[in-house]
């Protein structure tokens, strides 16, 4: 009976997860992540313990200490002069949308995109509009970007990160396997996103009343050093035996240390929803594997010969559950309930997962985060306007990777090890 709770509760959780918000009310996925884990302790159906020890700390301090280092560059108003001088460019718009997904790409591989993210769409929607430009191209383009270049590199995603820290993997390694296959996305990003809307991008928009205004961080070159600074000693500590989350949380602590931002500011700019929502995934996927019946279902696979340990498997596996339940939902239900994944295949997953964020709306964060502050400043994007883009950009971005992989022997194509 209490096997029977736990997967009871392990289903809801995670349709509510496909869902994205529970019917008729304003709960969404994080809600819904922490009300599992409440039905589940108040049933008994686990404990306190158990629960806590599903969570993985390493990977929730490093990912707290990713956000810091970007908020420090949101506070010391680089990305408001990263955008400010992209749009600045006296080029064609095919120019300016080149520079949108570059600098987009090359930002995500490095920094949190959820703190990137918001406040990159408002200052780029301002800037087409200075110049006559219809934005919508640009946020399509910014949220393609964003997933394409945080596939590069163990610290571009949440999922990335939860990959990295659970496998413990090499973070150059990372690199040498998603780096390639990430810039190949990004020219997908543009080509599909330019030849789509090459007729249409200087259309004047028609404007809703009452817009909010664009929010302004002037820039402090002492704070941007600071957060570079921040980064490149960050990178140094995945080159040394010192924890990569040891090390974060060391720079995020100096960073806190500062005379002109507050460190309630800094705080404040952190997602807590998401690395609540990762907390409380750990625990009820944990919850989940405790009753043994994710063994069973792998040992049932590993005798059929149907372990997703190859690509022909792993592909269509990212695709489906990163666009029904959401990649970081996905990636931690298979970190925590197959035990002996190698890093092989750990490095196509998220190499895979972070690609597959781009066919629909609702695959990736990253989208969702774009649309949603868009329409806060008039720009509307629906799901079909996406999935047109997302679509062949998800293609040929995956059709490469899996070249990529398959070519170089990170997976074997078939079942079995097979070519």
């Amino acid at each position: 009976m209490q096997n029977a709770i736990v997967v009871l509760f392990f289903v809801l959780t995670y349709l509510g997860m496909a869902a994205g918000r529970l019917p008729w009310l304003q709960v969404d996925r994080t809600g819904i992540a922490l009300i599992g884990v409440i039905l589940l302790l108040v049933t008994q159906a686990s404990d306190m313990d158990s629960l806590i020890g599903s969570i993985d700390p390493e990977t929730l301090f490093l990912l707290f200490a990713l956000m810091i280092i970007s908020a420090q560059f949101g506070a010391a108003g680089f990305v408001d002069l990263c955008v400010h001088r992209l749009m600045a460019v006296r080029a064609a718009p095919t120019v300016l949308l080149a520079l949108t997904v570059a600098v987009t790409g090359a930002l995500s591989a490095v920094l949190a995109n959820d703190i990137l993210l918001f406040g990159m769409t408002p200052l780029l929607i301002a800037g087409a509009r200075r110049r006559g430009l219809d934005s919508r191209p640009f946020m399509l383009a910014l949220a393609g970007a964003a997933n394409a270049g945080s596939a590069a590199t163990m610290i571009g995603n949440p999922q990335n990160i939860a990959i990295g820290q659970v496998g413990n993997l090499s973070f150059w390694t990372f690199l040498g396997a998603c780096g390639v296959p990430a810039i190949v996305a990004l020219v997908a990003v543009f080509g599909v996103v330019w030849f789509q809307w090459r007729r249409r991008m200087e259309n004047i928009e028609v404007l809703p009343p009452n817009l909010p205004e664009v929010p302004i961080h002037p820039h402090d070159r002492i704070q941007s050093l600071k957060g570079v600074v921040a980064v490149v000693a960050l990178l140094i500590c995945f080159m040394t035996p010192f924890r990569p989350e040891s090390g974060a949380l060391l720079i995020a602590a100096l960073l806190l240390a500062s005379r002109k931002v507050t460190s309630r500011a800094m705080i404040a700019a952190v997602d807590w929803p998401l690395i609540l929502l990762f907390a409380c995934l750990f625990a009820v996927t944990g919850a989940l594997r405790d009753t043994g019946i994710p063994y069973q279902a792998i040992a049932t696979l590993r005798s059929h010969g149907l372990m997703p340990d190859n690509l022909t498997l792993l592909t269509p596996l990212t695709l489906l559950m990163s666009n029904t339940i959401g990649n970081v939902p996905s990636v931690i239900l298979i970190l925590q309930t197959w035990s002996d994944v190698t890093p092989e295949v750990l490095y196509g997953l998220a190499l895979l997962s972070s690609l597959a964020g781009n066919l629909l709306l609702v695959g990736s964060l990253a989208n969702l985060i774009v649309v949603e502050r868009a329409a806060a400043f008039g720009v509307r994007i629906n799901f079909a306007e996406h999935a047109r883009s997302g679509i062949p950009i998800t293609l040929i971005s995956m059709a490469f990777a899996l070249c990529w992989l398959a070519y170089w022997g990170w997976l074997p194509i078939l079942p079995g090890g097979a070519d």
